[in-house]
């Protein structure tokens, strides 16, 4: 792990897994069938089981499919957030948790980017894989936990629908039939 990667483990607050599914559970609660929230709770699930996939790999060539199809559903997500639900926290005026979460998803891109220059299946590998989880399953936390409730919580239902239609659409774009 480099230098930068133990700063920011040590700096990232870490969030109790009940802590975690309370949040998912209350999240749930206020997404709707096929809304744009749903859809985010479905992709960070999907999210975390490909995290899953990538570390139990038992061979570089299925780790190295496994983190391809992390990377893609991390991208095809993050740039769906960041195309329409990052835009309605700041209409909402919550303008620095927007400005937090393009930042933190830059970071995930980063890292990720990174990530494939380390020799599959080495301990510097699994080290900055964890460090990437980490920090992915924490952003997913103040999502589900405070930012995306937000959104929901302020936003009329003709913003909602729109969000949903909008959020769609990006993920289409970015994942195709992949959702």
């Amino acid at each position: 792990m480099s230098f930068f990667d133990k700063i920011v483990a040590a700096v990232t607050p870490l969030v109790s897994e009940e802590a975690r599914m309370e949040a998912r559970v209350k999240a749930r609660c206020l997404a709707k069938p096929g809304d744009w929230l749903s859809q985010v709770l479905d992709h960070h699930e999907r999210i975390e089981d490909a995290f899953a996939k990538v570390k139990a790999a038992p061979d570089e060539q299925s780790q190295c499919s496994a983190q391809h199809e992390l990377a893609l559903v991390l991208t095809g997500h993050s740039n769906a957030e960041e195309s329409v639900l990052y835009p309605a926290l700041v209409n909402e005026h919550e303008k620095a948790h927007a400005g937090l979460a393009y930042e933190e998803q830059a970071a995930a891109k980063i890292q990720m980017a990174l990530l494939e220059r380390l020799a599959p299946l080495t301990q510097d590998y699994l080290d900055k894989l964890e460090h990437i989880r980490g920090a992915v399953t924490h952003h997913m936390y103040q999502e589900e936990s405070k930012w995306f409730l937000e959104i929901r919580e302020k936003a009329s239902e003709a913003e909602q629908a729109l969000l949903s239609a909008r959020y769609t659409e990006e993920v289409e774009r970015y994942l195709g039939g992949a959702t």
